[in-house]
Order: C-alpha cells, then sequence, then structure tokens
C-alpha cells in the first residue's frame, strides 16, 4: 500500500484548515497566499536549473533533442512548454517532445492506470527512438509516479542524460536521475491534487529550463525573440515590431528587410544592424553560431 503521508505534496495544510467556511474574497486569499510561497521555493533551487539548463544545450548542441516525461497534470504542463518552442523560438519540430503518460488523448481527458506503468515510458521513448545523444525531463510532483520513474531508468540504459523535476525530497525519481530539481512548495492550499502549487512550480522551472536554453542558442537578441516563426497576422506585426525595436529604423524599412530576408527577423535585423547585404548576413550568422550580438560584431571586425 501507498503511503501517501510520507509525500511532501500529499501533507495536510494547516494554514487552510478554514478554507471551506470562507467567503469568497477568504478563499482566494488564501489560495493567493499560498501561491506568494512558490516563487521562492523556485528561487531556492536556481542553482539545479542553471545545471540543468547548461546539460539540455549541452544535448541539443550535440544533436540530440530534448524530451519532456510525465502523467496527469505534470505531462501536460510538459506538452504545453513542448507547444511553444516551435513557434516562439523556431526550433525544428523535433527538437523538443512531450510525452504523457496515455498518449495524446490524456491531455484532454485522464487514462487511468496508464502513470502506473514503467513500462508505458519504455515504450513511448522507444517509439521516438530515443538515442544517448538525448536528453529525457522526468516530470511528478511526487518523485515517484511509476511512469517518470520508469521513463527515466529506461534513459540511464542509453546513457541519455536525465533530469528530475518534482516537488518532494529524496525521491526515488531524484536518486536515478543525472540532475535533479526538487522544488519544495509545501502542501497544496486543498489536499488531494498538485495541480495548484506543485504546478505552478513546475510550470516556471519548465519556463526557464526553455527559455535560458533558448536564449543560449542564440534565439534572443537582447530580450527580443528573434527566431520566431510568422505564421499569422499577429506573429507577422510582431515580426516588425522587434525588428524596429532592436534597430530603431521606421516600419517601412522593417517591412523591406523583412521581405529581403525571406521573413528572417534574426537575419533582417543582423543587415540592419551590420549595414549589410542579406548574404552577409546569413554569413555573419553562421560564422557567429547564430547569435545577432556576435554577427553585428564580426561584421566591424
Amino acid at each position: 500500500m501507498l503511503d501517501l503521508g510520507q509525500l511532501l505534496t500529499e501533507t495536510r495544510n494547516p494554514d487552510t484548515l478554514d478554507i471551506d467556511v470562507l467567503p469568497t474574497d477568504g478563499i482566494l486569499l488564501e489560495i493567493s497566499n499560498e501561491d506568494l510561497k512558490v516563487a521562492e521555493a523556485v528561487r531556492q533551487v536556481l542553482t539545479k536549473i542553471s545545471s540543468a539548463v547548461d546539460r539540455i544545450v549541452d544535448a541539443l548542441r550535440a544533436g540530440g533533442r530534448l524530451i519532456y516525461l510525465g502523467a496527469g497534470s505534470s505531462g501536460r504542463l510538459g506538452i504545453l512548454d513542448v507547444s511553444e518552442c516551435s513557434p516562439t523560438y523556431g526550433t525544428p519540430p523535433d527538437m523538443v517532445q512531450g510525452l504523457i503518460a496515455g498518449g495524446t488523448g490524456a491531455v484532454f481527458k485522464a487514462v487511468e492506470g496508464s502513470e502506473d506503468s514503467q513500462e508505458l515510458a519504455e515504450e513511448d521513448l522507444r517509439s521516438i527512438d530515443l538515442k544517448s545523444c538525448d536528453i529525457v525531463v522526468g516530470i511528478a510532483a511526487s518523485g515517484r509516479t511509476p511512469y517518470a520513474v520508469g521513463g527515466l531508468l529506461y534513459a540511464k540504459t542509453l546513457h541519455s542524460a536525465t533530469i528530475a523535476l518534482t516537488c518532494s525530497p529524496d525521491s526515488e525519481m531524484e536518486r536515478i536521475a543525472d540532475c535533479s530539481i526538487a522544488v519544495l512548495v509545501g502542501p497544496e492550499a486543498i489536499m488531494g491534487s498538485t495541480r495548484m502549487k506543485a504546478g505552478t512550480a513546475q510550470k516556471m522551472v519548465l519556463n526557464m529550463l526553455s527559455t535560458a536554453t533558448m536564449i543560449r542558442m542564440g534565439k534572443v537578441y537582447s530580450n527580443l525573440m528573434v527566431d520566431l516563426k510568422v505564421t499569422n497576422k499577429k506573429l507577422d506585426e510582431r515580426a516588425k515590431r522587434i525588428v524596429c525595436l532592436a534597430t530603431g529604423v521606421a516600419r517601412e524599412d522593417a517591412e523591406h528587410a523583412l521581405t529581403l530576408s525571406n521573413g528572417s527577423v534574426k537575419i533582417a535585423i543582423t543587415q540592419l544592424l551590420a549595414g549589410v547585404t542579406n548574404e552577409e548576413a546569413v554569413r555573419l550568422l553562421e560564422a557567429s553560431d547564430g547569435f545577432v550580438s556576435k554577427a553585428v560584431a564580426l561584421s566591424k571586425t
């Protein structure tokens, strides 16, 4: 029998014992007070997050892929982060992937029992042909979900790098993974689900992992996304605005540069800042590993 009482995420919160008898504003205040604890808990593990980002960058630069793996809310949060990487940072569709216990259908409706199978995680990782150059991030608030545990164990047999993202100390996943991020947010406002504080913490860490990785991969100039894909009117307008903000040119000059670069924000910015042709901007970026700042500096030498 599972002893859930031993898990930090399953303990009863002494600060919300009266939440069921409070008026609406009182309920919300207690929930908000608990949420305020999350950011500080994440701050406490920034060194661990930094180490994880370095490992992810190393894997991607070596031609590997970043694979998020989890069950239930944890799996859904991983897939949410994955879904944003390609449109906002222009990553190839297979570079960042998400796996959830029970398959795609489990994103919208719980597939009961799927999280209890270590073998299912192995099957899912085999289905995407996991390789030693890939890196797997297992996500589970409890740190003991069999699906996430099984994924990490299988990845280890292939010598793939592994990261555990949990909200429990001294967990089974922490003992397995090469790098462990345990965000200790404490008990939830409502005991019985980890979708609140633990889920918020996981979302914050996943944001940090992917965003810091993309910055390290040269997909940001200053604090502007420069590898976004223009796939709709909003993103078309955003691309023009980013070029204007990065270079200080008028809108019509930004539009012209984007036309020359076939819609590439990064190339358009490099053209304008370095004062070079589209072809030379491409060459400078290739020589600078895709970093706009380095490409512009190189043009001055």
